[in-house]
């Protein structure tokens, strides 16, 4: 006898692993069907799942279910993504609630409670989805870290650093200064701020009685100026190109510029170059071969860079430090309200430093290329067309990709350094111990990288690791 009221939940569950029994969602590489495929973006395991991945799973199946009625071999690829940056904050906020350090519990340890919470969390989603009724080949369920996935990345690593298009540089970063890791640019979250733009007098060289005014919403910077810049077309300041200023407070003589970063019709005009602390000024002061000085350490406090007076303090207090001694000096022009964007970091909530370090970066303009050439040549097509000139923005005007994070949970680079600091990249331990022989003529303890990689550099090979990629598989043949 059937229910006046129909239950999903107990007639669902039965039927779903039903069909999973009978591989009605599986797919058949040995198959000569013609094969359709889309590759689930892996959800993060950093708990459920949200409305909007109820909308895009659902659009997938539909999808995949319309091409596997057409007679299609059809494969959903399910899993799920290990979320570096956004996991491990999730697990330490768990520690913190039993009042456990991270740092004191150690990272062998650590990364032992990040799987098990990965454990628990994976498994809630995928159950999740099965729920949902997402014909998603199971079969194949793949995580982000799984060993498979784990050489794929390390061989991509290798190949890409031995053909030139991975390195080692230093340059201004995203920096987070309390969970002390770079981030993209993408976990910035900028918030309209109200403000204040500060008119500092930069006393002229040899001009008694004579200043260049510069304006700035962060005066703590100015203690790692090394320049000042105007628009090369600015008359305003025509004769002073060339000369220098002092530095106030600091007491160092830097040089006046022409840059057409400068805008004369903003500030007064003329801009303080911080070169290791704005991301434009970095720019700039690569033009004009300008001095580097990281005045902030990781955690966003003066280093003995600054004037001994402001060494150890936090950036905001010695901003407050700063304009009480310009103002002492006489060398505050005049101060404005000013609306600022602010730069947090859209997880932690911190207020993000542009901070110089060293990191492993990404050619992405030259791994742009091929992409660009196949849509100019029309092999790929945008729907709608327009969208193409977004992508073209995009990548004829990307910047080195920052790949590498200070962080416990992810893939860890597969680099290793001599005691002298040679590096080297490959693929094991074992591997870059026999180069390091090679090179050394005996056997030299060597210390891995404690990085990992964004999370990008995994889930970006998601299409091709999960079909067994670099191996020689059935799938990935066809």
């Amino acid at each position: 006898m059937l229910d006046k009221t129909y239950r999903p939940d107990a007639v669902e569950p039965r039927l779903y692993a039903a069909w999973e029994r009978a591989g009605c969602f599986a797919a058949d590489p040995r198959s000569s069907k013609r094969p359709y495929t889309i590759m689930m973006p892996p959800p993060n395991v950093t708990g459920s799942l949200h409305m909007g991945h109820a909308l895009t799973f659902t659009l997938q199946d539909i999808l995949i279910r319309f091409e596997r009625m057409r007679g299609r071999d059809a494969l959903w690829q399910p899993g799920t993504d290990h979320a570096g940056i956004a996991t491990e904050i999730v697990v330490t906020n768990q520690l913190a609630e039993q009042q456990i350090d991270k740092h004191a519990l150690g990272r062998e340890k650590f990364i032992e409670r990040v799987w098990e919470w990965r454990r628990e969390s994976g498994g809630t989603i995928i159950n999740q989805l099965r729920r949902l009724g997402a014909s998603a080949d199971w079969a194949r369920e793949r995580f982000t870290m799984d060993p498979g996935l784990a050489a794929a990345v390390r061989k991509v690593f290798v190949q890409l650093y031995r053909e030139g298009l991975i390195y080692r540089d230093k340059r201004l970063v995203n920096w987070d200064p309390e969970m002390h890791t770079t981030i993209s640019d993408l976990e910035v979250e900028s918030r309209e701020t109200n403000g204040s733009l500060w008119h500092i007098r930069y006393p002229v060289e040899g001009e008694a009685g004579r200043y260049v005014v510069v304006a700035t919403t962060r005066p703590e910077t100015m203690l790692g100026d090394t320049g000042v810049a105007v628009h090369p077309e600015d008359a305003r300041f025509a004769d002073l190109v060339g000369k220098q200023v002092r530095l106030p407070i600091v007491g160092r003589l830097i040089p006046i510029v022409a840059d057409e970063y400068a805008d004369p019709e903003m500030g007064s005009g003329a801009v303080k170059i911080t070169p290791a602390h704005d991301f434009n000024d970095f720019e700039v002061g690569r033009r004009h071969g300008l001095e580097l000085i990281n005045i902030f350490d990781r955690d966003a406090h003066l280093t003995d860079a600054a004037p001994a007076a402001y060494c150890g303090l936090d950036r905001f207090e010695a901003r407050g430090r700063v304009l009480a001694d310009l103002e002492a000096a006489g060398l505050i022009d005049k101060v404005e309200d000013h609306v600022l964007m602010v730069p947090y970091h859209d997880r932690s909530g911190v207020v993000i430093e542009p901070w110089l370090t060293d990191q492993w970066y990404c050619n992405a303009a030259e791994l742009a290329k091929p992409a660009i050439a196949a849509v100019e040549s029309g092999r790929t097509q945008f729907v709608p067309r327009q969208w193409e000139n977004t992508f073209f923005e995009w990548m004829r005007n990307i910047q080195p990709w920052c790949i590498s994070r200070q962080l416990w949970w992810g893939h860890q680079i597969p680099a290793w350094y001599a005691p002298d600091g040679t590096v080297f990249v490959a693929e094991s331990e074992a591997e870059a111990k026999q180069e390091a022989a090679v090179k050394f003529g005996a056997e030299v303890p060597l210390r891995r990288d404690d990085d990992v990689l964004d999370t990008w550099s995994s889930s970006g090979l998601w299409p091709v690791s999960t079909l067994g990629w670099p191996e020689k598989t059935l799938e990935w043949a066809r």
